[in-house]
């Protein structure tokens, strides 16, 4: 019982039941109480004094301060949320808020320091000055950002609060009071935030203004509308909804843009929590379900994270299949993934009419992908117009892409067909378009004699259909895992799309197609162990692993972790099984619940 509590959420009678059951980079859902019945979940709402009662399910929380200088922070749960029986323990901690001083003042010492419990008052000063925050032994339940409104005031500040405050204490939940609304919702639950407040909502009941999830704005008499708190929190419930919504089915990045564009502040923060997240080691994921669809709808996502990731490693680690470099054979992308299943794809296909040159796509927003990784995340799993506009961004990004690509292989010719104009100094660059369509007889003639003159020239030989298959699973190797290593002596066997990988008629490893990505069995782990192929995880020499990989059995971990990689198992130094990822990196180990889910075991 103690173990399943400690994975739950905490050891303390008072303690917060709580566990992830949807995650997408820093936006959670957490269930709240047992988790095979929770009572409630966030986001949600926590009620001052003086708020109108709200249902627990969306407002499970109450919190006050006093009159007392410092003042003293009381938060309570209104539900039976503390392990390990649910029954009538509901968590209620005090703590002295200190001396908060304006963030401008960050290089000033507050004076009286915050107190130090469960639910923990946290400041831009005491983020600067107290060391104790960083004590690994510190695992509050709720954090809470007491200045977080002055933070949203200052360029940049709220999102590196928030980042600083969710990796050291990714198994607490997040309060920024006074700041969140129905309006802006969806961005802080994206940066990471996990509970709000009525604060703005009275404020705006008082004005006459309505906080809706497009943004505030008056009321509208000729429709009977009223600015009362019965219709602020309706507009709180749409918005809750439609955040739980978009957690369950990963469309948080999506809603998040759409609601950034009702204010140029959140537009700005939305832009610096990009940037601040390229830096973020394992906070991409590495696999994705079939279904899934990264949204590239608006100009904003040109500074997702996982566009400079694409980009930083296809300038830095990627390289072309051996003896596929000589000829570069550049087309153009289409809305159908992964291309070569597209009808004009098909069509360039039988107009190249070899396997002997390298063909890459040029395409919006991932820049250049190879047809090797065409199937990978997210190359396979992007929603983009198609409309043959393209920003100063994109272009910039393709131009820098292909120069290093041109840079790091050999190429002797680039056969062009993309539309878009390149040139190189010291490769010849043939341009089959020539401002006719992609699809166009005359373009494809262009290109079907641009390569048999390549070919012919070069010598390029061109590649049976097991070699093509171990070329393009070992460029995805290199992209998913540690290296293609464990790829040697392999053959192929099956039918497409379900391929298997052999070694000596033995199974080491099965293509799937619903996470694009190898589904690995126990015959390949020491081969794997080996060749260290994959990131790996320590257990403590002390306990018995009989389920998944929860926090309180690890004891070491790759940082590298993303969520959805396979990792190797360990235990006394030896390996003993296989896990998948649920939670990245940077939520080890302290994340309740599970961080993994057991694989194969030997």
């Amino acid at each position: 019982m103690l173990e399943e509590a400690m994975a739950f959420g905490s050891t303390m009678d008072d303690g917060l039941g709580r566990t992830v059951t949807a995650r997408y980079r820093f936006a959670r859902q957490w269930a709240l109480g047992d988790r095979k019945s929770p009572l409630s979940s966030t986001p949600a709402l926590v009620l001052l004094d003086g708020d109108p009662d709200v249902a627990t399910h969306i407002a499970p929380f109450r919190s006050s301060t006093d009159d007392a200088i410092p003042a003293t922070l009381h938060f309570e749960s209104r539900l039976p949320l503390s392990p390990p029986d649910f029954s009538s323990n509901s968590p209620s901690w005090s703590v002295s808020i200190g001396h908060v001083l304006p963030p401008s003042l960050d290089e000033a010492d507050a004076g009286e320091a915050a107190g130090t419990a469960q639910v923990l008052p946290v400041s831009w000063q005491r983020l600067n000055h107290d060391a104790s925050l960083t004590d690994p032994e510190l695992k509050p339940d709720v954090v809470v950002l007491v200045d977080a409104v002055q933070l949203a005031a200052q360029p940049g500040r709220l999102v590196e609060a928030i980042s600083i405050l969710k990796q050291q204490f990714p198994g607490a939940l997040l309060w920024t009071p006074g700041l969140g609304g129905p309006d802006n919702l969806a961005v802080l639950v994206w940066f990471g935030v996990d509970l709000f407040d009525l604060s703005r909502s009275r404020q705006a009941a008082a004005a006459g203004v309505l906080l809706t999830e497009q943004g505030p704005r008056h009321i509208v008499d000729s429709m009977d509308e009223s600015a009362d708190m019965e219709q602020q929190i309706s507009h709180w419930r749409n918005a809750i909804a439609s955040v739980r919504g978009a957690l369950a089915s990963d469309q948080m990045r999506s809603l998040a843009d759409r609601q950034s564009l009702t204010s140029p502040r959140l537009v700005e923060h939305l832009r610096r929590h990009d940037l601040l997240c390229q830096n973020i080691p394992g906070l991409l994921s590495s696999h994705v379900a079939a279904d899934f669809k990264f949204p590239c709808h608006s100009v904003s996502v040109q500074t997702d994270p996982l566009i400079t990731d694409w980009e930083s490693y296809m300038t830095t680690e990627y390289s072309a299949p051996l003896g596929l470099d000589t000829i570069l054979v550049l087309l153009p992308c289409s809305a159908r993934k992964p291309y070569r299943l597209s009808k004009s794809h098909g069509r360039f296909i039988r107009a190249i009419g070899t396997s002997a040159c390298h063909e890459v796509m040029v395409t919006s927003p991932l820049g250049l992908v190879p047809r090797d990784l065409e199937e990978v995340w997210p190359a396979g799993h992007y929603d983009v117009p198609v409309t043959g506009d393209w920003t100063g961004d994109e272009l910039a990004r393709i131009q820098r892409m292909f120069r290093v690509l041109v840079d790091r292989q050999e190429y002797k010719r680039i056969i062009n067909h993309s539309g878009i104009h390149f040139e190189h100094p010291s490769v010849e660059v043939v341009d089959t378009r020539q401002g006719d369509s992609a699809g166009s007889h005359d373009a494809l003639e262009r290109l079907s004699e641009a390569v048999r003159s390549a070919v012919d020239t070069f010598s390029a030989r061109g590649r049976k259909t097991e070699k093509i298959l171990l070329d393009n699973f070992a460029s995805i190797s290199r992209k998913q895992m540690n290296n293609d290593a464990w790829l040697a002596d392999m053959k192929v066997r099956g039918k497409p799309p379900r391929y298997r990988l052999e070694r000596d008629k033995n199974q080491m490893a099965l293509w799937s197609i619903d996470r694009s990505g190898f589904s690995l069995p126990k015959a390949v782990i020491p081969t794997l162990d080996e060749l260290n192929s994959l990131p790996t995880v320590h257990l403590r020499p002390d306990v018995a692993w009989k389920g998944d990989i929860f926090g309180v059995l690890v004891e070491s971990f790759d940082k590298s972790i993303r969520a959805g990689s396979d990792v190797l198992v360990y235990q006394n130094g030896t390996v003993i099984g296989l896990a998948r990822a649920h939670a990245p990196a940077w939520e080890w180990p302290n994340t309740p619940g599970r961080l993994a889910k057991s694989h194969q075991r030997l």
